[in-house]
């Protein structure tokens, strides 16, 4: 049997913290309906696919269902805080593990920051409008930087139950608002069927830009592998909360979408999504349909929704700095965790750090919260997440043709993986081709022109890093994405077959 490689001390996270329902609020905060909507359904109607954007949402609900097919059969087999990071070290081997972590990691540490500017932007917008409050964004900024920190650093039990209640107050003015629309027979054309027609999903002014815009609405779904370690059963579990969170929610994107363009009509919806007001998509319904306290509650409501979303994020970016950081790169001290609470402190705090100092640069060159660093930040991660998803789906297969012939399925392992790939890539496609518009009055700056040169320098720098310790350092190279949990370890003994770890340590 071949030599195992020295593994670091590992401190764990805290087990059996979060059930299924706690995984799903985590994961879905992260996709943050409410924002998700608001930000991008009035894009997609104006400028992209029209209003055959609850088709374009219907389409990408399908390609993300069987992209999470071969997702969740990878969870089944291997727990890891990484994610990514782990699956693609088993299935693709560790260099391109370790570039698709720090492109991960490069993700989920900007999204934080993303979402604060956008959060900044509500609460500014409507403090001043209902409480006549006049107060600089970055006040408040440091606000959910700030609790966002506190709550970090205990239990994910306490952030899961305090994103479910935002999350749930989110999905509840939403749904109320759609459901109002239905049970009032639509707006000035009824319940139009137009906008679930499959094929209007590709017409439209751009119908790239409207798809790209439905994809985007779902980042953050994957991040439920990361609470595996954490979980109840997390076999189970894992599986589970992900096939709820991508189905679950595209039902509820295609349910909103559509009564949305049914409450305001078919013309309509264009015309106020192409408006100085887009918002009005939806304020102008629920005030109709429902009354001027539901617009009130719905601009609170932007303002938790998008804090739940920061929060979530931000602990998805702690969890792969520990994950990298308790295999020995980056620093050690990374991956080290709370002894009451479980929880990777000391990546939280580094990753409270980095969002303090991105949000502070952008405040000091005097940009807008909302064009510049939600914006720009929101395209940065959603390109290299989009990237780590697409080598995932083609790890799932390359780890199965190698490992537990017992598992291999043609869909499961094979043909689904390659279709969630394969559509993975178009998504990055329509990404490069709408950056321009996406980016709207933020494309003349120097970070956007900048963001496929970090990507790229992030991800060849990934590839160097594992190249050289390939070379230098094969006892670390031995360790990338093997740290994992006991009951998923797997080793591969004389003869290439895997053999079970009977511990949590590292699993090459």
């Amino acid at each position: 049997m071949s030599e195992q490689p020295s593994t670091p001390e590992v401190h764990r996270l805290k087990a059996n913290s979060v059930g299924v329902v706690g995984v799903v609020f985590m994961a879905v905060a992260t996709a943050a309906p409410i924002t998700a909507m608001t930000g991008n359904l009035p894009i997609a109607v104006g400028a992209g696919n029209g209003t055959g954007a609850p088709a374009g949402y219907l389409f990408a609900t399908l390609v993300l269902t069987v992209f999470s097919v071969g997702y969740v059969a990878m969870a089944k087999r291997i727990t890891a805080a990484g994610a990514f990071y782990g699956y693609i070290s088993h299935g693709l081997g560790r260099i391109a593990g370790m570039a698709s972590g720090m492109l991960a990691v490069l993700a989920y540490i900007v999204f934080e920051a993303s979402i604060v500017g956008v959060f900044s932007y509500f609460a500014q917008t409507t403090v001043e409008d209902q409480l006549g409050l006049d107060l600089p964004w970055i006040v408040y900024a440091a606000a959910m930087l700030a609790a966002t920190a506190v709550l970090a650093y205990f239990d994910i039990n306490l952030t899961a139950k305090a994103l479910g209640v935002m999350l749930v107050a989110e999905i509840a003015v939403l749904f109320a608002v759609a459901t109002a629309v239905l049970l009032h027979g639509g707006g000035p054309d009824g319940i139009p069927v137009e906008p679930l027609n499959p094929e209007n999903a590709f017409t439209g002014t751009s119908a790239g830009l409207g798809l790209f815009f439905a994809f985007w609405s779902w980042v953050g779904f994957e991040s439920t592998a990361m609470y595996g370690e954490e979980s109840r059963d997390p076999k189970r579990v894992i599986p589970r909360a992900t096939l709820v969170s991508v189905v679950g929610v595209g039902v509820f994107y295609i349910y909103v979408s559509w009564m949305t363009i049914a409450g305001n009509g078919l013309s309509g919806s264009v015309e106020i999504s192409r408006s100085a007001t887009p918002l009005d998509l939806f304020f102008d319904p629920a005030h109709r349909f429902i009354g001027a306290w539901a617009v009130d509650t719905f601009q609170w409501l932007l303002i938790t929704g998008s804090f739940a979303c920061g929060m979530a994020f931000h602990q998805c970016a702690s969890r792969y700095l520990y994950a990298i950081g308790r295999e020995g790169f980056l620093h050690p001290a990374l991956g080290r965790t709370h002894p009451a609470h479980g929880s990777p402190y000391i990546a939280s705090y580094v990753q409270s750090v980095i969002a303090v100092a991105l949000v502070a640069a952008f405040w000091l060159t005097g940009q807008d919260p909302y064009i510049h660093l939600y914006t720009l930040l929101a395209i940065l991660g959603t390109m290299a997440i989009l990237i780590v998803q697409t080598l995932c789906s083609f790890a799932v297969i390359g780890y199965f043709r190698r490992n537990h012939p017992e598992d291999r399925h043609w869909f499961k392992t094979l043909v689904a993986p390659l279709l969630g790939g394969l559509g993975m890539i178009a998504v990055v496609v329509l990404l490069v081709i709408n950056m321009d518009t996406a980016a709207g009055s933020a494309a003349d700056s120097l970070l956007f022109k900048a963001i496929p040169w970090i990507v790229g320098l992030v991800f060849l720098g990934g590839l160097a890093l594992g190249v050289y310790l390939r070379a230098r350092h094969p006892r670390r190279y031995e360790i990338i994405g093997r740290v994992v949990l006991e009951d998923a370890a797997e080793r591969e003994d004389g003869d290439g077959k895997p053999a079970a770890v009977p511990s949590r340590q590292a699993a090459p």
